[in-house]
């Protein structure tokens, strides 16, 4: 029998990290002499690579520039950015239906997984997920479709069993990458349209939707 598996990303699939990570870009960017954008502005840079976020920001490639936002984003995130984050309504009950129906669940985010794991453990979700999965702090598997790919070779999985639910086009543009079904949220920080765009088969406009999408007859 294959196990069937659904990847959840994390920032804006399982949390809205609002609040930390913008605190933490607009922080790195302040102590670095420039004049951050506001909150309301920085709601692209949840979802993508952070490396991604500060090059747009700086308006430069240059890697030790994007390399000192990055430290500072991280000395605050470290410490505060992260446990200023919430659960979506229903997450906790969504994934127990999934762990209910024999699912595997996993997380896997761009985010580093030092950080991931404190976050899902901050929320006391540790023993609904058979194994949380980021990136390395020096970037590795940054890349969506990457850790994808690391995934299904780590935990065994065929493609044709795994399902990646996240809410950006990274995510969807992943799951492609290595032909797994792909699930959209609209709850998050992407838009139907760029959702659909970028590859997504289904759309979930609430956690409650995604147990509905994925298990037979429910």
């Amino acid at each position: 029998m294959i196990d069937s598996a659904i990847l959840f990303d994390l920032d804006g699939t399982l949390t809205d990290p609002k609040v930390g990570i913008t605190r933490c870009i607009q922080y790195a960017l302040s102590e670095l002499g420039h004049i951050p954008p506001d909150v309301d502005e920085l709601h692209w840079c949840i979802g993508p690579p952070i490396k991604e976020s500060f090059s747009q920001l700086l308006k430069t490639s240059d890697r030790t520039a994007i390399e000192q936002c990055i430290s500072l984003y991280r000395s605050r995130f470290s410490t505060m950015g992260l446990f200023e984050n919430s659960l979506y309504p229903q997450i906790t009950e969504t994934l127990k239906v999934l762990r209910w129906a024999n699912y595997k669940i996993f997380v896997a985010t761009s985010k580093p997984h030092i950080y991931a794991t404190r976050i899902i453990e901050n929320f006391g979700l540790s023993s609904l997920f058979d194994g949380i999965y980021g990136s390395e702090l020096d970037g590795t598997r940054s890349i969506k479709g990457d850790l994808i790919h690391y995934i299904l070779l780590t935990e065994n999985l065929s493609p044709f069993s795994v399902v990646m639910v996240g809410d950006r086009q990274h995510d969807m543009i992943g799951a492609k990458r290595n032909h797994i079904a792909a699930i959209g949220v609209t709850y998050g920080y992407g838009t139907e349209e760029e959702l659909k765009t970028h590859g997504a088969d289904l759309i979930a406009h609430c956690p409650e939707d995604i147990p509905r999408l994925v298990i037979p007859n429910l």
